[in-house]
């Protein structure tokens, strides 16, 4: 299986959200919060017009979770951190996981990106790789790369096919210059959680369009394994230190 494959896996797999006794502003809300997920966004009211304005989540027909929806309406209409951490609508978010996104620009990218990386950080320790493209997407990252390569025992491995020169380094990072396709269309994060199943997160993303992003993240240790074990078996060769 492909990264494509994988990622076409996600996007076949719609969840569908359920606004309950909801006036037109909230619905028209929560359809522009999740516009670029994979989610159906549908409105329903009960015979009795109670409990006011909540949200059901459905997956295949199953019921997943339900929240208040003055929960989950996004707090600040100019974000664009798609949120792992998610405090402000978690009741919902909690069960996104691999659930596609759609359109993302560089800026949701970076910034979903980011928040793996800060996790990485923090803890200090087990493996992060990260897809660049290209390595000179990579030139302008080193600062950043090269830091996360300086922290404790923080294993860190960057990706991309060959446009430019390999980027001078002296620390631990190690750089894989890869001749793909795959590599070249692929944008992703992916954390191992220093072993620890709970602190595992990845981001995968296709470029289908001049750098227009469609992908998801997870926090399914299964999921995240996967891409890990898939660079390590199909890339793990051809590196430059």
């Amino acid at each position: 299986m492909s990264f494509t494959e994988l990622i076409a896996g996600v996007e076949d797999h719609e969840k569908v959200l359920t606004v309950f006794n909801a006036d037109k502003g909230v619905t028209s809300a929560l359809r522009e919060q999740f516009h670029d997920r994979n989610i159906s966004v549908s409105t329903e009211r009960t015979s009795s017009g109670r409990p006011n304005a909540f949200v059901v989540l459905s997956d295949d027909g199953e019921f997943v979770t339900a929240a208040d929806a003055e929960n989950i309406l996004e707090p600040d209409e100019g974000r664009t951190d798609p949120g792992f951490d998610g405090d402000p609508y978690r009741p919902i978010l909690d069960h996104l996981d691999q659930t596609m996104f759609t359109s993302y620009d560089i800026g949701q990218m970076v910034a979903a990106s980011r928040e793996i990386e800060d996790r990485a950080w923090r803890i200090g320790k087990g493996s992060l790789r990260s897809g660049f493209q290209r390595l000179s997407i990579l030139h302008d990252q080193m600062d950043i790369y090269e830091q996360l390569a300086e922290k404790g025992s923080l294993d860190v491995h960057a990706y991309a096919v060959p446009d430019t020169e390999v980027p001078e380094h002296d620390t631990g990072l190690t750089i894989h210059v890869e001749r793909s396709d795959e590599i070249e269309r692929s944008w992703f994060v992916a954390y191992d959680g220093a072993g620890v199943d709970v602190n595992k997160c990845a981001l995968l993303a296709e470029e289908r369009e001049e750098r227009s992003f469609y992908g998801f993240w997870t926090y399914d240790p299964a999921t995240v394994d996967w891409i890990i074990d898939h660079l390590e078996s199909t890339y793990g060769l051809i590196e430059s230190h």
